[in-house]
């Protein structure tokens, strides 16, 4: 990635607070709860879901739809243009699906290095153990588990976090078996679970910011409640906050 001409090495485009601006939405939100776009030797616009690459950045806080329209219409193109004061840039017609296959994989990334630590939980003999001694903090399905499988390590997790009568379950993930496997390593990967509570606030950060690109509620959220373009509320941003700390 590089910096545009005559532009701060260590600076983003709205400041070095812990907050950010939206270029489409102009709303503001948690750093971690949005999504930066960096630009490469050559101009080109590209996600930095880790906010890593060098130079001043551009926040994007709107779901993907309310993105591919602005791309259609040329907004997202003024609001760059803006922001770079003229650069020459370069904006990917496929950018939206950068963005999200970037999402997925910062989600995967994430649950592969919780695997490795020794607290993502996998099988569901285990997890229905673990679950039912009260050491699961986080409990997720893949988009295609069986409603049945799910239906009961979310009892045994209610059970065991003495929940029962509450409708505590299993977060419903947007990705499949097959490629939570894959990404995993491991063979049939249905069901997860975390018994640590610093990685479940790791794994809910990158999975909120997914979830609210792709348009869908945040884990825990109604379809009814959920509303609005920003990555923003207070569970998202305090676990964000706690995955910068790890």
């Amino acid at each position: 990635m590089r910096n545009p001409r005559n532009e701060r090495v260590s600076s983003d485009i709205d400041g070095s607070g812990p907050e950010r601006t939206c270029i489409l939405s102009g709303q503001t939100g948690a750093r971690e709860a949005f999504v930066r776009l960096a630009i490469s030797p050559d101009g080109l616009v590209l996600p930095d879901v880790h906010a890593r690459a060098p130079g001043r950045g551009a926040w994007l806080g709107v779901s993907r739809e309310t993105l591919e329209n602005a791309l259609k219409k040329g907004k997202l193109k003024g609001a760059m243009a803006r922001a770079y004061k003229g650069a020459q840039l370069t904006i990917p017609e496929d950018l939206a699906d950068r963005i999200e296959q970037a999402l997925i994989r910062a989600l995967t990334d994430r649950l592969g290095l919780e695997l490795k630590s020794g607290k993502l939980l996998m099988g569901s003999d285990r997890i229905a153990q673990n679950a039912r001694e009260g050491r699961v903090e986080w409990l997720a399905h893949a988009a295609d588990a069986s409603e049945d499988g799910s239906r009961k390590l979310d009892q045994a997790w209610r059970v065991g976090s003495e929940a029962e009568g509450s409708g505590l379950k299993g977060t419903r993930l947007p990705l499949d078996r097959e490629t939570l496997s894959v990404a995993l390593g491991r063979d049939n990967v249905v069901h997860l679970a975390l018994n640590d509570r610093g990685s479940a606030n790791r794994v809910a950060a990158q999975l909120q910011r997914l979830l609210h690109f792709q348009g869908q509620p945040r884990a825990g959220e109604t379809a009814d409640e959920h509303g609005g373009d920003m990555a923003s509320g207070t569970d998202t941003a305090q676990a964000a906050a706690s995955a910068t700390t790890n």
